[in-house]
């Protein structure tokens, strides 16, 4: 009777000493702000899988060269603004998953006046030296043919670098994806960040800018699914060759 007296009393003790860790480690956590979301202490299973919290540092652009095409000052686009210009700062909305061949509400244009589908070859996967994935396609044309918004959205970043030379970079109006129109010539007269621009509308020119050769002016065409940090230079490549083949 004794020796079961005391292993009781030694049971008791020990589940007393679990229940008084397990509220002093509860009483730091509070303390410390463990239990906040975003904290180090709060990540989550996934977060731990991935190695990254919310609180991450967010990439940051890539470097521009100075452009000798710019968009015009915004007295001079005032002053010579068609008439049917139209300006909107894009909506905030959630992130949706991929809405079929369609990347959205409507179907793509073809981004180069004259090119067709049957032209086209899917370039996505070829390696590019030490750029690496092309992620993108070329679409050949002659110098000075017109560029135009494969879809509705807006003008997120006019920017022009080494690589791809004169750039557009389009939101589309969910602000899910984003379009690159590379190696322009030149700007479409007018253009300017956060411009709405319609499906069709002209955005520039095809040229060889950047590292494109300058015997073969085309247009470089790139997708990217947009993160929720809705950032131009950062996004999921996505294959533009598929969704441009019911362009005749």
């Amino acid at each position: 009777m004794p020796a079961e007296s005391s292993r009781a009393r030694v049971i008791v003790v020990f589940v007393l000493g679990l229940l008084a860790g397990a509220l002093a480690l509860y009483y730091f956590l509070w303390r410390t702000g463990g239990l906040t979301p975003g904290h180090p202490l709060a990540r989550n299973t996934a977060e731990i899988t991935w190695g990254r919290s919310q609180s991450a540092p967010r990439a940051t652009p890539p470097p521009e060269t100075p452009s000798v095409v710019t968009a015009p000052p915004e007295s001079a686009v005032t002053a010579g603004k068609p008439s049917d210009a139209r300006e909107i700062t894009p909506p905030a909305v959630s992130f949706t998953p991929l809405a079929g061949f369609s990347l959205g509400r409507e179907s793509l244009v073809m981004p180069v006046q004259g090119a067709r589908a049957a032209d086209l070859r899917d370039s996505f996967e070829e390696a590019r030296g030490s750029a690496g994935r092309h992620e993108a396609i070329d679409i050949p044309a002659p110098s000075g043919t017109p560029v135009v918004a494969a879809v509705d959205g807006w003008i997120e970043k006019l920017s022009t670098s080494e690589q791809e030379g004169l750039t557009v970079y389009e939101f589309d109006r969910d602000r899910l994806y984003c379009y690159s129109y590379a190696h322009l010539d030149r700007y479409a007269e007018n253009l300017r960040e956060k411009q709405l621009v319609r499906r069709g509308d002209r955005l520039g020119y095809v040229g060889s800018t950047g590292d494109a050769p300058a015997e073969a002016p085309h247009l470089h065409f790139a997708i990217s699914r947009l993160g929720p940090e809705k950032q131009w230079w950062l996004g999921t490549p996505v294959n533009p060759y598929p969704f441009l083949l019911g362009n005749r």
